[in-house]
């Protein structure tokens, strides 16, 4: 991971925690930096601002944008207005990601013996080089193994540390297939062998693959809907899991008919 640097920049939105507020505005903990800086009352909203604290309030952590930056007098002007709702989510987002690598590699570090510094000039700036984002190349190697950053030029020891952790601590995103079953059977017990058909796909069902759900739509149509790590094991579940719902009516003297959902 490269080094951060000592000072933001102007634009750059940053994660802050509100110190103190006063009638002109409130000073913050620039968290990222360990700088403090200042929210004018000005800056908090474009309407009006009657009580500052309608806004913001002390121990609260929240987005802000850098409008200047004085290094020599250790000045950092913020702003709340110019914000936008996706900027604040996405800067949210990307914080969090950070600290969860940081943690990771912090962990990975303690198994090996290697200070947290040691960890990222060895392994955090080939990751970020190689993936373009640390915690996406945890995910990677959380689903691939460790062997996805010993092509990337880290040690083995160490990807295989970054590796046990990260399968331990990273959640995976997961895809969502689906489709729709159309299932019938005239026989006298044609309710039971349509529900025991249903049943049957959750017998292909793994946890390497995905998790598999079945529900009523309204019959004679079903849905199922796969959950996986990727598309390809969704698909190839959900593929699995259709056709052994068609075979099992189709031997119990039933019929049905399968349908990708887009």
């Amino acid at each position: 991971m490269s080094k951060k640097p000592e000072w933001p920049e102007p634009g750059d939105l940053v994660i802050v925690t509100v110190n103190r507020i006063t009638d002109y505005g409130a000073y913050v903990t620039l968290d990222e930096f360990g700088k403090e800086g200042l929210l004018h009352v000005s800056e908090v909203s474009s309407s009006w601002v009657r009580n500052i604290r309608d806004f913001v309030r002390e121990g609260q952590k929240t987005v802000l944008k850098v409008l200047r930056v004085d290094e020599e007098k250790g000045h950092v002007d913020l702003s709340l207005r110019r914000v936008t709702k996706r900027e604040r989510i996405e800067k949210v987002m990307s914080w969090k990601r950070g600290r969860k690598a940081e943690a990771i590699m912090r962990s990975a570090g303690e198994k090996l013996g290697l200070p947290l510094e040691e960890i990222y000039s060895k392994a955090g700036v080939l990751i970020e080089k190689a993936f373009g984002d640390v915690y996406e190349g945890l995910e990677k190697v959380a689903r691939e193994g460790a062997a996805v950053f010993v092509n990337a030029g880290v040690p083995r020891e160490i990807a295989e540390a970054l590796e046990s952790v990260a399968r331990e601590k990273v959640r995976l995103p997961m895809v969502r297939v689906k489709g729709t079953l159309e299932l019938q059977c005239a026989k006298p017990n044609g309710v039971r062998c349509i529900r025991e058909a249903l049943l049957s796909a959750k017998k292909v069902e793994d946890a390497n693959e995905g998790n598999i759900r079945v529900f009523v739509t309204a019959p004679p149509k079903y849905s199922i809907v796969v959950a996986a790590e990727d598309y390809k094991k969704a698909e190839k579940t959900l593929q699995k899991a259709s056709e052994n719902v068609i075979k099992t009516i189709t031997k119990a003297g039933g019929q049905g008919v399968f349908k990708r959902e887009k």
